[in-house]
């Protein structure tokens, strides 16, 4: 069994900011772990609006807290977040994400993420990042 605490990892290098200043994510579980995902809970910064393009990884976010939007780039079709909101992007989903008011996000990838992953100039994240060490 697999047992961690948010707080903790608050405190580790399991926390990661972005460089560009738009979020900051804790991955609690990592391709290490050997579940076949990765989970992480991460911020997105009040006012951020930032465009990405995850080529190599599928994911599913459900909005905590705090409120924004995700635009879909493909046919520009904008979708409200707000707590209880889980938005997945089964295909790859070139989009914006705005936060309004800081959000709160339950994410879950998979590929799992190796755990130092930041977004590349595509707003995608590399298969072969850097793992947090143990």
């Amino acid at each position: 069994m697999i047992v961690r605490n948010l707080p903790e990892a608050n405190q580790s290098d399991r926390r990661i900011v972005s460089p560009d200043g738009n979020w900051e994510s804790t991955r609690l579980l990592l391709k290490e772990d050997q579940m076949g995902f990765s989970f992480h809970i991460t911020t997105i910064y009040d006012g951020a609006d930032f465009q990405m393009h995850y080529q190599n990884h599928l994911e599913s976010v459900y909005c905590i807290s705090g409120e924004g939007e995700v635009e879909t780039l493909a046919d520009g079709k904008k979708y409200p977040i707000k707590p209880g909101t889980v938005y997945i992007l089964d295909k790859h989903d070139k989009h914006v994400l705005r936060a309004f008011k800081e959000m709160t996000m339950a994410c879950v990838f998979n590929p799992p993420l190796n755990g130092k992953e930041v977004h590349n100039a595509e707003g995608a994240y590399e298969l072969d990042a850097e793992a947090i060490t143990p």
